[in-house]
């Protein structure tokens, strides 16, 4: 598989895709990374039970999901409160660091309105346009996710919590894409907090969508 692939084909198969819950650096407007753990708020974990709760009806009682998500504390606690929702086992998730959000280096944990402008942000896309010091670039997280895409045999549904920017780069891979001009990158549209969507062989639909906060870029 190359690295922006044309093959979008789940085998029939869904793939809902989630962002985790409003965390406390979130909510504190500092910048998350990976490393550190950054626990969901009250309205994190609100987030997380509308999207259990949508996924739950949309499901009518399937619950033959593969479970996967980002490694991070945060993606695995939004996906525990879900999976009460549809009665399924959260042991059984399959955590990947390929699905973590997209590293910011040196600048992680640091107060956005402590970078004095270091950090250029399209706030129209909800993108970061500088690369922090020791961190990635979108054409990192295309890479690392083109090699989850490739490993996957799609042999039953899927649900996957990952983050914002990282969950908006795997919609766009899946979805087919074109880069776009800014980060050379497939990127999806932006969907606030608490919302889920499904992906079936290319084409995607919104199951949830929530009332949270966009990316804070």
């Amino acid at each position: 598989m190359n690295s922006l692939s044309s093959d979008l084909s789940t085998r029939g198969k869904r793939l809902f895709i989630a962002r985790h819950g409003e965390t406390i650096f979130n909510l504190a407007g500092r910048i998350q990374g990976n490393d550190a753990h950054t626990p969901l708020t009250q309205r994190g974990f609100a987030q997380a039970d509308e999207m259990g709760r949508a996924l739950a009806r949309y499901l009518d009682g399937f619950s033959g999901l593969d479970l996967v998500a980002s490694d991070t504390g945060r993606a695995l606690q939004t996906l525990s409160v879900v999976c009460e929702h549809i009665e399924m086992d959260w042991h059984q998730v399959t955590p990947d660091p390929r699905l973590r959000e997209i590293d910011m280096g040196e600048w992680e944990g640091v107060y956005y309105s402590d970078l004095n402008g270091q950090l250029q942000i399209d706030h129209d896309q909800g993108l970061f346009l500088t690369q922090a010091p020791g961190g990635e670039n979108y054409r990192d997280i295309v890479s690392r996710l083109t090699t989850w895409i490739a490993d996957q045999s799609f042999e039953q549904d899927m649900l996957l919590v990952s983050h914002g920017m990282t969950s908006r780069v795997l919609r766009g891979l899946l979805t087919g894409q074109p880069p776009l001009a800014l980060i050379n990158a497939p990127m999806a549209n932006s969907l606030p907090q608490g919302s889920m969507v499904q992906i079936v062989d290319g084409v995607e639909t919104i199951v949830h969508l929530g009332a949270g906060e966009g990316e804070k870029a």
